[in-house]
């Protein structure tokens, strides 16, 4: 098995699945991505619904992405549901990524504290919930970026060093 991280995005956005807005939040994370060596696989644009956003990240687990991102959903608009798709699917949420998301973000703007960003196992992969704004998502994931290599090493059941 490569040691090179294998990442799925998943854009979530009504008008961007319906051809009504440009993705700018999954190129960001692309770029994010290619930036830290690690290997884009997948790539999808779902509407914000909870059976779309399961079905994506369940399929991008199962063609061997480690770590899925996905971008948008987390806030509290009516149409926000990410959150809630993931924890429909997930074996177990990692806390801590959350917290540290909000935590960073909030120095940066008082509204991340609206932010439900989270981090949970699905199947054999680590999902990540960063937020809809492409600069937040990059943000975002920059906070908890070193610690997703030993976290989707965990998720996989491989060996690690500590």
């Amino acid at each position: 098995m490569s040691s090179r991280l294998s990442v799925g995005i998943v854009t979530v956005s009504d008008r961007a699945a319906a051809g009504e807005y440009e993705d700018h939040g999954g190129p960001a994370l692309r770029a994010a991505c290619l930036e830290s060596g690690w290997e884009v696989l997948a790539e999808a644009v779902v509407p914000d619904e909870a059976e779309a956003i399961q079905k994506t990240v369940r399929a991008f687990s199962a063609q061997g992405c480690g770590l899925i991102l996905t971008t948008g959903g987390t806030g509290i608009a009516l149409r926000d549901v990410t959150p809630e798709a993931i924890r429909g699917v997930m074996r177990v949420e990692i806390p801590g990524f959350g917290e540290t998301m909000r935590r960073k973000s909030f120095e940066i703007t008082p509204n991340a504290i609206l932010s439900r960003s989270l981090a949970a196992i699905v199947d054999r992969s680590l999902v990540v919930a960063l937020p809809g704004k492409p600069s937040g998502a990059v943000e975002c994931l920059g906070f908890v970026k070193d610690a997703i290599p030993h976290t989707v090493k965990l998720a996989q059941g491989m060996p690690t060093s500590c």
